[in-house]
């Protein structure tokens, strides 16, 4: 049984994917309260696109701390699982120090690099930060600063 919620979980966050940009009874609570419970069902058997979805809702809509707390959690799970969006919400929340994550600048770079390496707009914009004027315990340095504007030029045509 666990095997088949594994594998109904990506289908189940597209779903909820798909009802959550719907204007169709875009007011309705109902509608509301259905995506979040497919979303927090397809989160919570592993979908990375559900893990990132339902993590910036509760982290940066939610209605109380412990959805933000939550949301942050479930972020860093879909970072750790490869989403370029969650790597770089991550990374911010480790920069910032955010309570549940805590500050740790190795770690807000290490998801800045997994991020820009994905083509994460942002995220190449904050290395080219950090290597042209340091920062994240980075001092300046020429090569990844070379490195992270090649990619920032590929990305922005």
């Amino acid at each position: 049984m666990r095997l088949f919620m594994k594998l109904i979980a990506p289908l189940l966050g597209w779903l909820a994917y798909v009802l959550f940009r719907s204007s169709v009874l875009k007011t309705s609570k109902g509608k509301h309260q259905l995506v979040m419970k497919l979303f927090r069902y397809a989160a919570d058997n592993g979908s990375t696109k559900a893990l990132s979805v339902y993590g910036h809702l509760l982290h940066y809509r939610g209605e109380d701390e412990t959805n933000r707390i939550q949301g942050a959690i479930y972020l860093r799970r879909a970072a750790e699982q490869g989403d370029a969006k969650a790597a770089y919400q991550v990374a911010r929340l480790f920069e910032t120090g955010y309570p549940v994550i805590g500050e740790d600048a190795a770690k807000a770079l290490q998801f800045y690099r997994q991020a820009g390496k994905q083509g994460h707009v942002l995220a190449i914009k904050r290395l080219v930060e950090v290597y042209e004027s340091g920062g994240l315990c980075q001092l300046a340095d020429s090569q990844q600063l070379a490195f992270w504007k090649e990619q920032q030029a590929r990305v922005s045509h």
